[in-house]
């Protein structure tokens, strides 16, 4: 349901990617998945939990007959994971998006920390962007391959 509140997170497959502040860069990856992590209003450890191992094993990247079936764990593939509350934009009225659902900079800061946590605890090799800086993500996509995930579509 549209307002139920939830950790949204955009996933996009690259050949590389950066993330730079001020002119210079501060975190790259080659081959692997920018992460855009936008947390709610309400979200827990438990939405972290749920959504790490599923973006470590998405099968999203090709194997040798070019089908989706190998995962950024089995490609050994790197994780640019970035803080990106605009996910959570309301845009149903007017013309100037609402940010209300979410969470306050100091719950998503400790739930995006325990994001980054969790994801290197997969062994993938990860990189970050800086909590709440001004940031241009360059990225490669690969396919392109987008997609967004949502911590309530469990079921």
């Amino acid at each position: 349901m549209w307002g139920e509140l939830s950790m949204k997170v955009l996933l996009q497959r690259v050949t590389g990617a950066s993330v730079s502040i001020a002119g210079q860069v501060v975190a790259s990856i080659g081959c692997g998945l920018v992460v855009f992590v936008g947390v709610a209003s309400g979200d827990t450890e438990k939405d972290v939990s749920y959504l790490v191992p599923k973006i470590a094993g998405l099968r999203i990247f090709a194997d040798d007959a070019g089908k989706f079936n190998l995962s950024a764990l089995d490609i050994k593939g790197e994780l640019l994971l970035v803080s990106q509350f605009t996910l959570l934009a309301d845009t149903r009225k007017g013309r100037r998006p609402s940010f209300t659902q979410a969470a306050p900079p100091e719950v998503a800061e400790g739930l995006f920390d325990e994001f980054v946590r969790q994801a290197r605890a997969t062994g993938l090799r990860v990189e970050t962007g800086r909590f709440q800086a001004y940031m241009q993500v360059a990225i490669q996509n690969d396919g392109p391959v987008t997609i967004l995930l949502d911590s309530r579509q469990k079921f």
